[in-house]
């Protein structure tokens, strides 16, 4: 166990940043510690491709490379009634096709406005741009008569330990999460997608920023970026390209009691946390390790040498080397009864300038997937209640959904089982 610091106390810095006019943001949830192989891969950048759209599940969950930006924005639906919904879901999903493929824009009279911003010229380039779509629970009360279909556990996301949530920027009818290399091909596809379903779709929350891989897909020693707590982040995550993997602990499957529409979908939770980025950075290293968990500089287990080391729990049942409360520790037991718990994550970090206090605005715009949201993400929190690293983060916002499954032929069109 660490000494307590002497001097500012994270309540006293909280406090003092939010009466100055910060911005509520996120919620805590695991930064570091779901499992994944410790098997590496090359190093060498892949060449930037178009990501096939087709599928039984959406291929955004799954793509790699990781792009290195990141956008989610949550949308109200307004639409009058089902009907309408539908032919919503079919604009969007003609849309996210066509982006997605690189289709070019269509020429049209230069009398009217063009059919698309121009930020990606006539021949939109391959930039592993990925967009899936999630429904929330607000989407499933009586204005689509779609209540007797909604799965078994999304419910609107309730404040949880240590939340300041903002209602301008929680929940929400849809939401949509834009990946890409570039910044201008993410703002694009978000343009085209908002101009395209403009009469049906109000944008309720949006927040942006850089991945670098956070989140999924094997990484090297080399490779894992870090959060901007200065840590590893993405070490111990699930390994995308393991269908096995992926059947157990993201895709909903015919056995788990769902509606039939459901399978092949999966419960996403999204959690923008701020980060008190200066207070954190006042903090003595030791402190900072033994609250992760981890080596800030290799991002070795404490007492380890290798990044991808097994912690060794076994070995430390007292937590002499790592405390029993630090945060990958709580996060990813490693035990076999904690093994129904693991989260595939792939989020990004953020930073949305200063608040009127001064104080730095970043944090991390944390996702994750899961088979079960009872038995994944909010088993998890539930451990993480009252660790250490509460006194640095602020969730603010954020919502659960519903990840809708894949599409699977050219005539289909996202949520289509749903609304039938």
């Amino acid at each position: 166990m660490t000494e307590r610091r002497q001097g500012i106390t994270r309540r006293g810095f909280v406090t003092g940043a939010l009466g100055a006019g910060a911005a509520a943001v996120g919620a805590g949830v695991a930064l570091t510690g779901c499992r994944r192989d410790a098997a590496e891969q090359s190093a060498d950048a892949a060449q930037p491709v178009f990501v096939p759209f087709e599928g039984p599940h959406q291929t955004g969950v799954t793509a790699l490379p990781i792009p290195d930006r990141g956008l989610v924005a949550a949308f109200n639906v307004v639409s009058p009634d089902r009907g309408a919904l539908t032919e919503t879901m079919r604009e969007l999903t003609d849309e996210i096709r066509a982006l997605m493929a690189g289709e070019p824009p269509p020429t049209r009279d230069r009398a009217y406005p063009p059919v698309d911003s121009g930020l990606l010229g006539d021949k939109p380039p391959p930039d592993n741009l990925s967009i899936v779509v999630g429904v929330g629970a607000s989407l499933f009360d009586d204005r689509f008569g779609l209540a007797d279909r909604k799965p078994k556990e999304l419910v609107t996301m309730p404040f949880l330990a240590n939340d300041r949530l903002d209602p301008k920027l929680s929940h929400g009818d849809l939401s949509i999460v834009i990946e890409a290399g570039h910044s201008d091909t993410v703002i694009f596809a978000l343009r085209q997608l908002m101009r395209r379903t403009r009469r049906h779709l109000v944008l309720r929350w949006m927040i942006d920023g850089y991945s670098r891989g956070i989140g999924a897909g094997r990484v090297s020693h080399s490779a894992t970026p870090r959060n901007l707590l200065g840590f590893k982040d993405g070490t111990a995550n699930l390994d995308v390209e393991d269908p096995a993997v992926m059947d157990r602990h993201v895709w909903v499957g015919p056995g788990d009691g769902e509606p039939d529409w459901a399978v092949g979908g999966s419960y996403q939770a999204i959690r923008i946390i701020r980060m008190f980025v200066e207070f954190w950075d006042r903090t003595r290293l030791a402190e900072q390790e033994a609250v992760i968990g981890r080596t800030k500089l290799t991002g070795a287990p404490l007492g380890m040498t290798g990044e991808f080391d097994d912690p060794d729990y076994a070995s430390d049942p007292d937590g002499k080397r790592i405390p029993l409360n630090a945060h990958i520790r709580l996060a990813n037991p490693r035990t076999p009864e904690t093994e129904e718990n693991l989260i595939l994550r792939r989020g990004f970090n953020y930073s949305r300038g200063f608040d009127g206090a001064g104080r730095l605005d970043q944090g991390l715009a944390f996702i994750a997937y899961q088979r079960s949201l009872e038995k994944g993400f909010l088993t998890v929190q539930r451990r993480l209640k009252g660790e250490p690293l509460e006194e640095y983060v602020l969730p603010v916002g954020g919502g659960f959904f519903f990840l809708l499954p894949g599409v699977t032929g050219p005539d289909r069109f996202l949520g289509d089982a749903l609304l039938s």
